[in-house]
């Protein structure tokens, strides 16, 4: 389980004990990438993490945005299936066994999970969302109902196959086109979605949504056409 981390003292410790809860019993990890947080949140992490060995924090000397955090944590997991969760808990962890179960029947090499009701967190995020999925679903020709979820379970076969140079936002889609266009088999997810209560985030604004733009411009081709990763 990676958790990309920033400013997120009011979550941080619920969230691992959460996740920790949900997965008692199985054979997991918690990587906590830190992206630089000058709030109490690293330290929140590495209390827990000297009590659970199974629980390890990697910290950035700089701030390098979701999508050089989620490169970090990707790189450092070390399990068979490797899932990304937000650190504000977007969805309940419990929910991870049927993922798993999901892959299984599936036999998919990524379930995306997708939120099932998005009508709590306003309308200029609904539209923003909408926008950007039809977006990607022209370009790449493959709709997607929730691109930027963070529940995304991959087989370590995908990570290991793909090549991800996106720095910001536009690692989510990212990550499931050029696993698409790479031949791997996606399965999509309804899930329960719940908004932030605590904390701000830093994920919305106008600001991010030009530079997943910009970026996609400059990925573009190579969404299109991604090489596999020797």
């Amino acid at each position: 389980l990676v958790i990309p981390m920033y400013q997120e003292q009011e979550n941080i410790e619920h969230a691992i004990t959460t996740a920790v809860d949900a997965l008692r019993g199985w054979d997991y990890e918690i990587v906590v990438v830190d992206d630089a947080s000058t709030d109490s949140g690293p330290e929140i992490v590495r209390r827990l993490a000297e009590r659970d060995a199974r629980i390890r924090i990697i910290r950035h000397d700089r701030n390098r945005r979701l999508g050089g955090s989620l490169r970090t944590g990707f790189a450092a997991a070390r399990g068979d299936l490797v899932l990304y969760m937000d650190a504000d808990l977007p969805f309940d962890p419990h929910e991870i066994p049927r993922g798993v179960r999901a892959m299984e029947v599936t036999r998919a090499d990524m379930i995306a999970g997708y939120r099932i009701d998005r009508t709590m967190e306003g309308v200029r995020r609904a539209v923003y969302s909408l926008a950007y999925n039809g977006l990607i679903g022209l370009l790449f020709g493959w709709p997607h109902r929730d691109i930027n979820f963070s529940f995304k379970l991959m087989r370590r076969e995908v990570l290991d196959a793909i090549e991800l140079r996106s720095e910001g936002s536009l690692i989510d889609a990212e990550l499931v086109v050029k696993a698409k266009n790479l031949g791997f088999s996606i399965q999509q997810l309804g899930l329960d979605y719940f908004p932030r209560t605590r904390g701000q985030s830093h994920l919305a604004g106008i600001g991010v949504v030009m530079k997943i733009l910009v970026e996609l411009v400059r990925l573009f081709p190579e969404m299109r056409r991604p090489l596999r990763r020797r």
